[in-house]
């Protein structure tokens, strides 16, 4: 992807749509209230289900997210975003090495990747990147085998390392959120911020408000 695009793109609300959540809410529904209420980048991840299980789910988020012009990233899995035709793919530290997944994919789709120190920031700036996972930044549940917390001060000194647009991840709320992006961060990553809010268009609105205050939006 262009760079110039794709630094438009990577700003604002990531949000993650993860399968563990699914049997308490309908993702479907998740994605068409956030879509609705302006975000246009989501992930689709599900560490637990089969790949056909994973191909049912994510063909019919990805239908709809193409519908209102939202952006459909699949995690880690490179063949389940061919086979879905997916914008993207964001791959953890333990996931198919960055440039065989650029070979794979084309230069027309997105690749993010997981990094969590400065040795990840600087191997995956070299790289073909289009942007970086960073994290976590404060203590989550969503991911109870998380490495260590990096903080604001750990996103401070990799901002200076690398001109790729850095989406922060972990434990962030709308609180947090102008803070993190004053820190560096282009944009921030959430799962049950939004999975479990019982009124998600207003909390993708205090996202919003955040980001404006931060000055990123």
């Amino acid at each position: 992807m262009d760079p110039s695009s794709s630094q438009r793109l990577l700003t604002g609300l990531y949000v993650i749509l993860d399968e563990q959540w699914a049997s308490t809410y309908s993702l479907l529904e998740v994605l068409t209230q956030v879509g609705e209420a302006g975000v246009k980048l989501v992930q689709y991840r599900n560490k637990c289900g089969t790949m056909r299980e994973a191909y049912s789910h994510a063909t019919k988020l990805r239908e709809a997210a193409g519908e209102m012009g939202v952006v459909f990233i699949v995690n880690d899995r490179c063949d389940l975003a061919l086979a879905i035709e997916a914008d993207g793919v964001h791959l953890g530290q333990s996931d198919l090495p960055l440039e065989s997944a650029r070979d794979l994919l084309g230069d027309d789709r997105l690749i993010g990747i997981s990094t969590h120190h400065s040795q990840e920031i600087q191997q995956a700036s070299k790289g073909s990147a289009d942007y970086l996972g960073f994290g976590p930044i404060f203590g989550t549940s969503t991911k109870t085998d998380h490495e260590p917390l990096v903080g604001l001060d750990g996103l401070r000194r990799v901002r200076a390392m690398t001109s790729l647009p850095i989406i922060a991840i972990g434990g962030i709320t709308p609180s947090s959120t102008k803070e993190v992006m004053l820190a560096g961060a282009n944009g921030v990553a959430v799962a049950s911020a939004i999975l479990n809010s019982t009124d998600r268009p207003h909390t993708v609105a205090e996202f919003t408000s955040a980001f404006q205050l931060s000055g990123n939006l």
